[in-house]
């Protein structure tokens, strides 16, 4: 019989899965053995699986919402040369609306992640992978998921919220090694929509090979403005910096719905660009000497002597002072060599 849930805290499947890895004694990853010999030579110990989903209803993204609003005020009339703007889902444009239930949706995912990281008593989650799909039998949800590997440091010091990066073993490793700690798995995300005017349609249409100014303004500001998006998230999380871990960009038509208003049949070009990145944070300052490494010579000084000698004799760009330098050498070891 299924444990009504009222959405906060752990789902009940994910409660008695954990309990079940307690009372065992038992912890499971998804890790290699490099990767869990490098995580043991960091300082932390796997203690299991965590995972956080969250299946959200996107059924408003359709052209009739209004989320892909070019914002061109003259689609109506198709003979203008007029340029249109990129209407940015970061510059307040009606796909922010959109953008914000993908973000919300990661953020769930993320947050339920990290609640079963602490039910396991973690510090973290390391090679945390985020997928978005289809959810299988409702083509307009979305499944959002999270999986990696809940870590805890072998000291006594907690952390007061569990950090979630996608990098792997070997990788969280190299982190804590350089004086740095990952804090969070961002996603950067942009819609952008640009009207398909007269100078763009002659421009795709034409004989030459020519560049379409406007769908190269497109992929250009809509990818600037995921960066910009994935920089916001780190400075508002205390990072220091982001770590990237992969970039998408998806392009596609729609029918204007401000020329259809006018009787028209305009196109407009969608841009979405997503970008998924781990903000750090610097938390050692101090300066770290290099390893001197002492190499001790092998063998009997005369007998290297000797040898170099014999080189520097045979060889037509033999330096005299060297030689007369290591012939003195050999005359004070005398017998000793």
């Amino acid at each position: 019989m299924s444990v009504p849930w009222s959405g906060e805290g752990l789902p009940p499947a994910a409660r008695e899965r954990i309990d079940g890895a307690r009372r065992s004694g038992t912890w499971s990853s998804a890790l290699s053995t490099g990767e869990f010999t490098a995580i043991r030579a960091a300082g932390f110990e796997p203690v299991g699986q965590a995972m956080g989903s969250a299946v959200y209803h996107v059924g408003r993204a359709g052209r009739y919402w209004g989320y892909y609003d070019c914002l061109y005020l003259n689609a109506g009339f198709t003979m203008s040369s007029a340029p249109g703007p990129v209407a940015l889902s970061g510059d307040g444009a009606p796909s922010a609306g959109l953008v914000e239930v993908f973000d919300n949706a990661r953020r769930t995912a993320l947050d339920r992640l990290s609640a079963e990281c602490t039910a396991l008593g973690g510090d973290g989650v390391v090679a945390a992978e985020l997928t978005m799909a289809p959810f299988p039998t409702q083509p307009n949800c979305l499944e959002f998921k999270v999986i990696g590997t809940a870590v805890r440091a072998r000291g006594d010091v907690r952390s007061p919220r569990p950090f979630t990066c996608h990098l792997d073993g070997q990788g969280f490793a190299k982190l804590i090694a350089a004086g740095w700690v990952p804090v969070e798995l961002l996603i950067g995300m942009s819609v952008g929509v640009r009207h398909d005017d007269l100078g763009t349609r002659t421009q795709a249409m034409s004989w030459g090979n020519i560049e379409v100014d406007a769908w190269s303004e497109l992929v250009g500001d809509v990818r600037a403005d995921a960066r910009h998006q994935l920089e916001l998230q780190s400075t508002r999380q205390g990072g220091d910096g982001v770590i990237l871990a992969s970039g998408s960009l998806r392009i596609w038509r729609e029918p204007c719905m401000r020329a259809s208003r006018f009787g028209g049949e305009g196109e407009d070009h969608v841009a979405e660009s997503t970008m998924v990145g781990t903000t750090i944070a610097h938390f050692d300052a101090r300066s770290r000497r290099p390893p001197t490494l002492a190499v001790m010579p092998l063998g009997k000084r005369g007998e290297r002597l000797r040898a170099r000698l014999a080189a520097v004799e045979s060889s037509p760009y033999g330096d005299p002072a060297e030689q007369r330098r290591i012939a003195a050498e050999l005359a004070e070891l005398g017998d000793q060599g």
